[in-house]
């Protein structure tokens, strides 16, 4: 970034907020990368960094792995970001699909990995994880887009306006999430809850 868009991004309240955030992911993701490259080797390390990226992308209701891309092509490029996150989606996707023809093994290097393929590959119940992640990161990236269109938070009329609903959503995606990740560690311990 060159020093005058620097500039102009810091003259604005909300642009100042976003790329906080933005360098904040950055900050988040190198330090990830740099962990789990020393403890898998360069290799792994980086195909277990884009796999767990892809999850973000995947199986979070907020738009912040898609965030990477899409605010640094918003400001460069002037694209908007619901057109970037449909990149990354695509392109998790392709990593995902290179993982599992060429490494499945890496599926398993941890928790994390071994729940994501767990739940692209189980339908029910789990797809519902991936449902609830899409829709909610649609609408936060709907947010993130009218965030970089006016200066002032107070400007925002879509976020005041439905930030109650998307909250909501959210908390749903907790909650199942929280049950499925409790179906999946019943599972993989083995336990049978009797029902009756």
């Amino acid at each position: 970034m060159t020093l005058d868009l620097m500039r102009n991004l810091l003259k604005k309240e909300t642009h100042t907020h976003a790329l906080y955030r933005f360098f904040i992911l950055i900050l988040i993701l190198a330090l990830y990368a740099g962990f789990v490259i020393h403890k898998y080797g360069i290799k792994d390390g980086l195909l277990v960094t884009a796999l767990t990226w892809a999850f973000f992308v995947f199986c979070t209701p907020i738009a912040d792995a898609g965030f990477l891309l899409a605010f640094p092509t918003r400001i460069l490029l002037g694209i908007r970001m619901i057109y970037t996150q449909i990149g990354a989606y695509v392109l998790a996707l392709v990593i995902v699909i290179f993982a599992f023809f060429t490494s499945s093994q890496i599926f398993e290097k941890n928790i994390l990995l071994h729940l994501f393929a767990t739940i692209l590959t189980t339908p029910i119940p789990y797809w519902l994880v991936l449902i609830l992640s899409l829709i909610g990161t649609f609408a936060s990236i709907v947010f993130g887009d009218e965030l970089l269109d006016v200066a002032y938070h107070k400007q925002r009329k879509l976020y005041h306006k439905h930030y109650n609903k998307y909250y909501s959503l959210v908390m749903l995606f907790v909650f199942v999430f929280a049950a499925i990740i409790y179906i999946y560690l019943i599972n993989k311990l083995g336990i049978t809850i009797p029902l009756v």
